[in-house]
């Protein structure tokens, strides 16, 4: 079991007594409604400190801060490196892996990856604009306006962080906005390896699905249903102090794929805290989607603009909700250029908690073909 250790030397100092205040102090209207944020058992602070317990497991070097956009959005970031490596600054010369959450996530879930994937390179990942501990402005309604503003913020992210060139990695949302960014920016991407992504199906005019997918379970359906009227996520906030109970019982297979690492609720409640805070990511999640399951925008209408130059992996649990076949055609549309689907087996949408292992060797391969 991980043990909550000091993480001073590890991890980025602390804010000052300024910065801490304008990061924890929610933020409400003086309005009927300003009862709200406190019925709710949550803040930024509380998100805070479950995630440094999670963080405490990791062995490596880590750089914790909030990277600031020239808007002034702040963007949590890590940057994990191998403290034992032989060579350093052979370690430094490689190209970087960026990885990035999907829907509802945040950089905490990638506990079981972190350690090993930054063996033989420097690994980032950071919280989504709008998710997690990253800035929640507003999101456009518009699609397309939405998207970019995710996009945007993935570049300037880059450039403040002095990044050249990464090997990128999305899973789920993470993937689908992964797949635009490098449209959008081929030259910074030497790998694109999409984990299980949202987005890529695609229905005819008629509206039926021109890619089937297996049953959906009940937590997406139910959310699924509350898209249809409000903000996806909006059932935790309503729920208010029953709302870690709520993810609890929705989501118990997250607490089963990390309970060799933590014996009690750490992971619900990390994914409770990450969700309850001020609507922002869902808002623009929202505008993109038509359902829960569906892209206003489907990348298989444009996975054709990536070069044919740019190598993609396309990872997919086994047993996931989301169907392979999508991967499949991505690799009829690219004709030859490079492009591998695998199956990750006893794997299902969250491949990266479910067989670390799998994933560890399948993402250690792809970075070794780049460098």
């Amino acid at each position: 079991m991980c043990q909550l250790m000091d993480t001073t030397t590890t991890a980025a100092p602390l804010q000052n007594d300024c910065e801490t205040e304008l990061e924890t102090k929610p933020k409400w209207s003086s309005s009927l409604w300003s009862w709200w944020p406190s019925w709710r058992p949550t803040s930024m602070s509380l998100l805070k400190t479950t995630e440094s317990k999670i963080l405490a497991c990791i062995r490596n070097d880590i750089w914790a801060r909030f990277v600031t956009l020239p808007n002034q959005d702040r963007i949590w970031t890590l940057t994990v490196t191998n403290k034992a490596a032989p060579n350093p600054a052979a370690q430094a010369s490689k190209t970087p892996l960026v990885m990035v959450h999907g829907f509802g996530g945040g950089v905490g879930l990638w506990i079981r990856n972190l350690d090993g994937l930054s063996h033989s390179r420097t690994v980032h990942a950071f919280d989504l604009l709008g998710f997690g501990r990253s800035s929640r402005p507003h999101f456009p309604s518009d699609a397309s306006k939405a998207e970019e503003q995710f996009i945007n913020s993935i570049e300037q992210w880059r450039q403040s962080v002095g990044v050249e060139n990464m090997i990128l990695l999305g899973h789920s949302l993470g993937g689908y906005l992964a797949a635009s960014y490098a449209i959008q920016y081929p030259s910074r991407v030497s790998h694109l390896i999409l984990v299980d992504p949202w987005g890529f199906p695609a229905r005819d005019q008629n509206g039926t699905e021109v890619v089937k997918r297996p049953t959906l379970p009940p937590w997406v359906k139910v959310i699924a249903s509350v898209v249809s009227f409000f903000n996806p996520l909006a059932v935790i906030r309503a729920a208010g102090p029953w709302g870690p109970g709520l993810v609890n019982r929705f989501r118990p297979d997250f607490k089963s794929k990390f309970e060799d690492l933590f014996e009690d609720d750490t992971i619900t409640q990390y994914i409770y805290h990450c969700n309850a805070q001020n609507p922002s990511g869902e808002v623009g999640f929202r505008a993109m989607s038509e359902t829960l399951g569906w892209a206003k925008k489907p990348m298989l209408h444009r996975i054709h603009l990536l070069p044919p130059s740019m190598p993609l992996t396309m990872l997919y649990g086994a047993q996931s909700w989301m169907d392979s076949s999508s991967g499949d055609r991505v690799a009829e549309i690219r004709g030859q250029a490079y492009t591998r689907v695998q199956l990750i087996n006893h794997a299902t949408h969250h491949v990266y908690a479910d067989a670390p292992d799998e994933f560890k060797k399948a993402v250690e391969k792809i970075c070794k073909s780049v460098d």
